[in-house]
């Protein structure tokens, strides 16, 4: 069986997002966390041009890892210490993680060999992006302004709240 330039894409960005996905959560380093999430993020948004859904991945670049992780990133750098490690996980949680996520795997491979997947032959319809660009920019009914700005402040609030933590306990360790 000879791969095609498409399966052999999908094979390497399901790969990436498999292996960094393990490193994010496996590693100590909080930063070298952040970046492995960046890559998964990437990778993800690989899969959706290949699936031809351009608006979501680049939504996907821009929201998630343009935005998020480089918000993570300044949070972490602005209250922590870079060489900061987390403390080692005990077997306990170890064993249990394992567990759930072997639980998960279960159910998500029995979910997809049970549903019957069948093609679709409906003809694709043309996007309209003035409506997706109207939508997005509308407070109204199906608008998204309003979500958006209350995430925006929740994040905001979030990272002030974090500074203020930080900047607290570093002036309690210095007296």
């Amino acid at each position: 069986m000879e791969l095609t330039g498409n399966q052999l894409m999908f094979i390497i960005f399901s790969g990436v997002i498999v292996l960094f996905s393990i490193l994010t959560v496996t590693t100590r380093r909080i930063l070298r966390a952040a970046t492995y999430l960046l890559f998964v993020l990437i990778s993800t948004a690989g899969i959706y041009f290949m699936l031809n859904f351009q608006f979501l991945a680049a939504i996907q670049l821009t929201l998630y890892a343009g935005g998020i992780v480089v918000l993570i990133i300044f949070s972490i750098l602005l209250t922590s210490h870079i060489s900061q490690k987390f403390e080692p996980v005990g077997w306990k949680k170890m064993i249990l993680s394992a567990l759930a996520s072997i639980a998960g795997m279960i159910v998500c491979i029995t979910t997809i060999l049970n549903y019957k997947f069948s093609a679709n032959a409906a003809i694709a319809q043309e996007i309209n992006m003035d409506v997706i660009g109207k939508s997005l920019l509308s407070y109204e009914h199906n608008g998204y302004v309003l979500p958006f700005e209350v995430i925006s402040v929740l994040l905001l609030a979030a990272m002030i709240s974090a500074i203020v933590i930080a900047k607290k306990g570093k002036t309690q360790q210095e007296k």
